[in-house]
């Protein structure tokens, strides 16, 4: 059931202006994408959100879909040489999602869900601004140096973009869907699963963003470092979720259970895997409801 228009909104932020999208009524609820998705990650389950009492609240990150960059001046020297869009940092990504914050909901925190880079992002937004948050659900963020041995995972991400700057995005690909070792993962059904009907307009909005993702987002966010100070003090705030179906899935679980550990927060099992927002919208959004209701820890 469509719970009323898609209000569609542009906001200037320092370097790029950000599409933003919000429907509903009440408290609101700040989705972050990940990966080379969009706002449109989140089509299968905005209604459901909606339905259960929440604003829910999207948007494009800088440089990837209908958020785009400012264009560099024709003389600037900071301007980078291989285009307009240099290495990405979560912490500015994290000002962008605060921005959104302010212009949906200026007077009051709100609740944020992160999915993979999104999550990167989310964290860093709450251990920021844990004022501007009520609770914070980040789900599988690949934060690969906080693993035992982070080397053979750093070394594959740089080993895909530079494939993707050597022999294209098709064997970059090829190579991101193995495990460090050159092995394919468990077969979960996620990758081959059919786009759900109200996601398959961003499939070409994903594709064209993808070689965005594996130069400038892959590597510098998987390899960042989180304020574990900060999330240690919002740690009531903090829910880090995990797929049902990521079981082996070390870089995007191992993350995720051992910021549980370093700070206390609560863990969620979700529907799905890595994409279940996507794969599994019902279910998801069944968790995520929950997620953001239960007693703290």
């Amino acid at each position: 059931m469509k719970h009323g228009p898609v209000k569609v909104g542009h906001l200037k932020v320092p370097g790029a202006t950000l599409r933003h999208e919000s429907r509903g009524s009440g408290p609101a609820l700040l989705l972050i994408p990940g990966g080379a998705g969009d706002a449109g990650m989140f089509e299968g389950m905005a209604d459901l959100l909606v339905e259960a009492g929440h604003t829910v609240v999207s948007y494009d990150q800088r440089g990837l879909s209908r958020s785009p960059l400012d264009p560099p001046g024709p003389a600037d020297p900071a301007a980078p040489q291989d285009g307009p869009l240099a290495d990405q940092s979560p912490a500015v990504w994290a000002e962008d999602a605060l921005a959104v914050l302010d212009a949906v909901s200026p007077d009051e925190p709100a609740y944020v869900f992160g999915s993979s880079s999104g999550a990167i992002v989310a964290l860093a937004l709450l251990a920021a601004r844990p004022d501007r948050v009520r609770r914070l659900v980040a789900h599988e963020p690949p934060l690969v140096e906080l693993l035992a041995d982070p080397a053979p995972y750093r070394a594959h991400y740089a080993e895909v973009r530079e494939l993707h700057r050597t022999k294209g995005l098709g064997a970059a690909m090829a190579r991101f869907a193995q495990t460090p070792d050159g092995r394919e993962p468990e077969d979960t059904g996620e990758a081959h699963a059919e786009l759900p009907p109200s996601v398959r307009p961003m499939a070409a909005r994903m594709a064209a963003n993808m070689p965005v993702f594996l130069e400038h987002v892959l590597c510098p966010f998987s390899s960042s470092a989180p304020d574990l100070d900060g999330l240690r003090a919002a740690a009531g705030k903090l829910v880090l979720g995990v797929g049902r179906e990521s079981t082996g899935q070390v870089p995007l679980v191992g993350p995720a259970e051992r910021i549980a550990e370093l700070t206390g927060a609560a863990t969620v099992a979700f529907g799905g895997g890595h994409l279940g927002a996507v794969t599994h919208p019902e279910e998801f959004a069944k968790g995520l409801l929950g997620a953001l209701t239960a007693s703290s820890r």
